[in-house]
């Protein structure tokens, strides 16, 4: 049998999740269609049918700025860190986790911005999550000085264990009307 037979015997989902098995880094939809010679409607009919199965077992997909990549679940977290013999994932700060909630809620976002919500600097903060991978910076500003940008990552949502930033809970408004820009816990 030719190899182009053996990818008509498997389903689309099956092709797709062959081809992010094997992906460095996510991908677009699109990126898949191509390869597969399908459209970007079936390949998204497919991620949602692969989706679905994954919630099962031990594997997520993770869709982010429109591309999507496969992750592990995160509840095996600890037992994959253990079994690869890394450290475990070091806890934030409420600090960390203030800034890192207003940068998700409101990317892009300046670190003028996030100070004005926190109401304290926040340089440090911001140096240590972007060193954790938990940030980036993701352009200028139109504003005078043309300030960073700052935007979650990938890692965010691993982190966190979400499949995309729709995920994350809805803002809570505190009884003096602020809104609780500590929703996540690290």
């Amino acid at each position: 049998m030719s190899e182009s037979k053996n990818l008509v015997e498997l389903s689309l989902p099956a092709q797709i999740e062959a081809l992010l098995f094997v992906a460095v880094e996510a991908v677009s939809p699109g990126q898949l269609a191509t390869v597969l010679e399908t459209t970007a409607t079936q390949v998204n009919n497919a991620l949602d049918e692969l989706d679905a199965s994954f919630r099962t077992r031990g594997l997520r997909l993770q869709r982010n700025n429109g591309r999507v990549q496969l992750t592990t679940a995160p509840e095996i977290s600890e037992a994959i860190e253990r079994f690869l013999g890394l450290e475990f994932v070091s806890h934030l700060s409420r600090a960390a986790l203030e800034a890192l909630s207003i940068i998700a809620y409101q990317q892009p976002v300046t670190r003028p911005q996030v100070d004005a919500v926190r109401g304290v600097n926040s340089d440090g903060v911001m140096r240590s999550l972007l060193n954790k991978g938990l940030i980036q910076e993701g352009g200028r500003a139109e504003g005078p000085g043309r300030p960073i940008l700052y935007s979650t990552t990938p890692e965010f949502l691993q982190h966190f264990g979400l499949n995309s930033l729709t995920e994350l809970p809805p803002l809570e408004r505190k009884e003096n009307g602020e809104q609780d820009v500590t929703l996540l816990k690290g």
